[in-house]
């Protein structure tokens, strides 16, 4: 199978795969893209078994238009929304890391119909507001609010702009404080020596989720990326699982 890639309406950059169903989304993180480790050892995996596959930049994050700056969590998840409806047909595995899973949630939200199972790595829905917000200084707190931008350091790479529309828009996005009964099986993992999503925020998710097929697997030495070979082999292990359950929708 070879992947085909282009833009949807000229501003949204995606990449699949054609395949069997149920297929595979990936929804990569804050700042993130789809050239990322795992959204390319999940398009190997899923070449190998035959399986439809889709990963997408959000606006303003990798080959996709527009300035990281101008977006909020609503617009990321209007764009994996457009693409989703646009690029697959028939039930998916959303599969999302770190802010992706926050926006995996989101898209389950309005499309349950079309779910299959959703796997989060290292997933932090709310994250602007429970671990982004209280992190920052009073004085930074203030200027966010009064000058609309500031720049945080990052240990991966240049310094990370964070607007007040991000903060705002996030509480208007929370889903942490609702029940989310999802009808298909939930995979979490999550690395407990995480320094950007502690590994109790994974409880609280695990809390908010309704219906009994919710596992959480917690990696001992697991850091954010969680994209070394162990990992990557776990990730695989935990799609598998779901793709080759005898319920699973095609």
């Amino acid at each position: 199978m070879r992947e085909e890639s282009g833009r949807l309406d000229d501003r949204l950059a995606w990449s699949r795969l054609p395949g069997a169903g149920p297929g595979v989304v990936f929804l990569p993180g804050y700042r993130s893209d789809m050239q990322g480790s795992k959204a390319l050892a999940l398009r190997d995996h899923c070449a190998a078994r035959g399986q439809a596959f889709l990963r997408v930049d959000y606006s303003g994050h990798g080959a996709s238009a527009g300035r990281f700056e101008d977006g909020t969590i609503g617009q990321w998840a209007a764009d994996a929304l457009a693409v989703f409806d646009a690029l697959t047909s028939g039930p998916q595995v959303l599969v999302g890391s770190s802010m992706g899973g926050w926006i995996a949630l989101l898209l389950a939200r309005q499309r349950r119909d079309r779910l299959a199972g959703l796997i989060g790595l290292a997933p932090a829905p709310d994250f602007t507001e429970t671990l982004m917000w209280p992190a920052l200084p009073p004085s930074q707190q203030a200027a966010l609010m009064r000058d609309g931008l500031i720049h945080l350091p990052s240990q991966y790479g240049e310094p990370t702009p964070v607007t007040r529309a991000l903060i705002e828009d996030g509480r208007r996005q929370s889903v942490l404080g609702q029940s989310l009964d999802l009808p298909c099986p939930v995979r979490i993992l999550q690395g407990m020596a995480d320094p950007d999503v502690p590994w109790r925020h994974a409880l609280r998710l695990v809390e908010a989720l309704g219906g009994g097929d919710v596992r959480l697997h917690l990696i001992k030495d697991g850091d954010h990326r969680l994209s070394r070979p162990e990992d990557l082999r776990l990730l695989a292990q935990t799609l598998d699982a779901i793709l080759d359950d005898p319920t699973s929708p095609e």
